[in-house]
């Protein structure tokens, strides 16, 4: 199928899903959803390039759909269970207040635009469904990458909602396991999940140009949607204890805690 016409397709599909989302957040009164949509657009756009957008072997689009598919299972169906258990993320909360009487057609916007994010975060899969390489190191490269991100951003989301699970909790720091050594270790295995593709495209015409997606990914936690508001709500709920949180332990990539001054145990 024709490229531009695979990804307008794409994009109309997902421009709709975005839609009936907005109207089932007016319902609920959760904005959550469009995390739940995004990661499964993500999946079924991605799945869909990788298996039509290119002549590449049939087991390079086989794998890369398959991988993309589980990625957006486990992730889609956790903040799935997150938004049907527990409040609001404080991050919608914030903006709808930011917003006010001009929320809800702001939040329309907003998801439209992630209707083109969903579309694109699925070009990584369409790149490696160009490459007409037979399946190599570079392949077994991003497998591996895939495995540890996989398995690290579920071990990060189960110790975090172990920690919350604890009604002993309410107001501490989750420090348990990986969140020992990052504040934000789901954000780094997300990233690194996106390096991936980049193995699995090499070598297709403009393969390169996946690098950007990691790039991209990057800058959305460090300065968009990801560490900045998160931190800033948990400020607001924590203070003085994610404060020694912040001065003890590496915001991103995992690393070897600093020595607490002892003033905060919590």
């Amino acid at each position: 199928m024709n490229a531009g016409l695979l990804l307008l397709i794409g994009w109309l599909a997902m421009a709709l899903v975005m839609v009936v989302v907005w109207f089932v957040q007016r319902r609920t009164g959760d904005a959550g959803v469009v995390d739940v949509a995004w990661t499964f657009g993500v999946g079924v756009l991605g799945a869909t390039y990788a298996i039509f957008g290119g002549d590449a072997p049939w087991e390079r689009r086989l794998l890369v759909a398959a991988l993309i598919a589980v990625w957006a299972l486990r992730l889609g169906g956790y903040v799935l269970w997150r938004v049907s258990t527990q409040p609001e993320d404080g991050r919608y909360v914030d903006l709808k207040r930011q917003w006010g009487e001009q929320a809800q057609a702001r939040l329309f916007r907003f998801f439209q635009y992630q209707a083109v994010g969903a579309v694109l975060f699925a070009v990584p899969m369409f790149l490696a469904a160009r490459n007409t390489h037979p399946l190599g190191w570079f392949d077994g490269l991003g497998l591996g990458i895939w495995l540890v991100a996989i398995v690290g951003e579920g071990i990060a989301d189960r110790q975090l909602a172990a920690f919350r699970a604890d009604p002993s909790n309410r107001g501490r720091v989750c420090r348990e396991g990986i969140w020992r050594y990052s504040r934000h270790p789901n954000y780094f295995f997300e990233w690194l999940h996106w390096w991936a593709y980049v193995a699995f495209a090499l070598g297709a015409p403009a393969g390169w140009v996946t690098i950007l997606w990691p790039m991209l990914m990057l800058y959305f936690i460090l300065r968009v949607t990801g560490i900045p508001p998160t931190e800033a709500q948990a400020l607001r709920s924590r203070g003085e204890p994610y404060r020694e949180y912040q001065r003890s332990t590496s915001p991103f990539f995992p690393w070897f805690p600093r020595e607490s001054d002892g003033s905060i145990t919590q």
